[in-house]
């Protein structure tokens, strides 16, 4: 390891005299280059941003003047030199380092605004292998981290943001702080890790590793929030470079700050509407649904999933996969909502909206594909899970029915739609459904048993408040996302009125499930498949 030199103390103020400016985004760049020049500072730059600077007609030398080594390779190396990169390193009160800038003839730069080539706009917008490797920026990331690390004397910076600080110091002192070239540097150190994070996973992507040996996640801060999952918990929230609509692509019409529980809330309700072909009305308290439905529009699906526990669904996330219209944006409002989200939201809706001022109003503009592939992760102490994301679907011809009783079809329909409920209910889950929409849920219970109990105290709560004098879990479907281990869950089912169960199977006690089904009367089918969500 490099033992640290013996320099002297870092100068707490530099007047800078030279930049070097290189960018694919040249939004700002005349501007900033005025006022360069307005505070006696020379710009070298490369390619089509020294030719913007100049075309504007400011003065700018050629980074080839600087080296006296011309551009070559299709730009490949224009700046890998050492009249650059001493001119970025050089600590300027270390002799040694002063001796030789006068010795090479190497003039000291003091600010670099260096954005990248748009490696993750290339892929994203579906660029080819060989376009996406040219978007490679090698210099680029070698100037900012030389620059970042002689932060003594060089400010460096990675967007206009930090530019307009940096000008923002010459136009008050004419200097740059060693506080400020300090907060450049990290910002500029965690911009070459995302890019490099960009592009070895995308990298791994082509080679179809999906979980190589060094595993890297890199995001841009959205929002410092108030306060995490409790008042004491910091939080801030992060967009990565996947490009799945959601809650950290979506645009916020209209209400307060998200707040950190909001955000896994809302995840939660718009990758479950997204399941469902008919319009569909999700509602989330707690990352877990308390309500869902389809109906022939959207005001029908909505008013469906709230009578299945409307108790929960105060102050809780109600998740759309139709443009919010008038009608459906007015009934929502009727109860204290935290956040509504959906692909789009019609004008006299948006005006509904408004007269709640805290109630977040997001659209997404399109909605997540339940089919598409990626991956989730989750933290632990001192480490990081990462899986695949659950794509799985069960369709009629998946199903095993493994009882005497063969299934109607309309009890094959209640029972795929309970099975896509609770592929996104906390483990353990139980839920009933009915007509196209839940019943009852049970969720996140030690114990299956358990968990067929609560969704069935909702499912008669619920009836008694629509004064139903049934059970809205009658006739209904039980779902349950993994094997009953034993019967004991399945007649509690039976028990709340169900008539139909869909669950993975594999337990042992598989027979003697089925046989506790058979004697209730109950069809039973076996999917092969398990939908756990801790």
């Amino acid at each position: 390891m490099p033992a640290a030199p013996d320099f002297p103390p870092a100068p707490d103020l530099v007047t800078p005299r030279r930049a070097l400016i290189s960018l694919s985004d040249k939004t700002g760049l005349i501007e900033v280059a005025q006022a360069l020049v307005s505070a006696g500072v020379e710009i070298i730059s490369t390619g089509g941003t020294r030719g913007a600077i100049e075309k504007a007609g400011i003065a700018v030398k050629d980074v080839s003047d600087l080296t006296q080594f011309p551009e070559m390779m299709d730009g490949r190396v224009k700046t890998l030199h050492p009249k650059v990169h001493g001119g970025l390193l050089a600590y300027r009160d270390a002799p040694e380092h002063a001796k030789a800038l006068i010795d090479h003839d190497i003039a000291p730069i003091d600010i670099v605004w260096i954005d990248l080539y748009p490696f993750e706009k290339t892929v994203a917008s579906g660029g080819g292998f060989e376009a996406a490797i040219e978007n490679i920026d090698i210099g680029g990331p070698t100037m900012i981290r030389s620059s970042a690390k002689n932060h003594p004397y060089v400010a460096v910076c990675v967007d206009k943001a930090g530019m307009d600080e940096v000008i923002a110091a010459l136009k008050d002192s004419g200097q740059t702080s060693l506080s400020l070239r300090k907060s450049l540097a990290a910002r500029a150190f965690a911009r070459t890790a995302a890019y490099d994070s960009a592009v070895s996973t995308w990298f791994a992507g082509q080679l179809g590793d999906s979980y190589p040996l060094h595993k890297t996640v890199a995001g841009t801060r959205l929002q410092t929030m108030r306060y995490g999952e409790n008042p004491h918990q910091s939080a801030a929230f992060y967009k990565t470079g996947e490009n799945r609509p959601g809650v950290a692509t979506a645009k916020q019409l209209q209400g307060k700050e998200l707040s950190y529980n909001n955000v896994a809330d809302t995840d939660a309700a718009i990758e479950l509407v997204a399941e469902f072909e008919q319009p569909a009305c999700v509602i989330v308290k707690h990352a877990n649904p308390c309500g869902v439905a389809v109906g022939p529009d959207l005001l029908t699906a909505y008013k469906r999933a709230l009578e299945c526990d409307d108790v929960s669904a105060f102050g809780g996330i109600v998740a759309l996969n139709r443009k919010l219209d008038a009608a459906t944006a007015e009934k929502i409002v009727e109860i204290f909502t935290e956040v509504i989200v959906a692909p789009e939201a019609d004008e006299e809706a948006l005006e509904i909206v408004k007269a709640k001022k805290n109630l977040r109003l997001l659209v997404t503009g399109a909605l997540p594909d339940p089919l598409s592939g990626g991956q989730v992760f989750r933290s632990v102490a001192g480490g990081l899970l990462v899986q695949s994301r659950d794509t799985a679907r069960i369709s009629a011809a998946d199903l095993k029915i493994v009882t005497k009783r063969q299934p109607t079809p309309t009890e094959i329909e209640d029972m795929l739609f309970a099975f896509t409920v609770a592929k996104h209910v906390k483990s353990n889950a139980i839920v009933y459904a009915k007509d196209g929409r839940t019943a009852g849920i049970g969720a996140g219970q030690m114990n299956r048993r358990d968990s067929a109990r609560i969704a069935a105290l909702r499912a008669q709560e619920a009836a008694e408040k629509i004064g139903f004098a049934e059970s809205l879990a009658k006739g209904s479907a039980c779902a349950s996302e993994a094997f009953f281990p034993f019967p004991d869950g399945l007649l509690e089912a039976a028990a709340a009125g169900a008539t139909a169960v869909i669950q993975p199977g594999g337990s042992i006690k598989d027979a003697d499930v089925i046989a506790a089904a058979d004697e209730a009367g109950l069809t039973m089918a076996f999917t092969g498949v398990r939908v756990f969500r801790h």
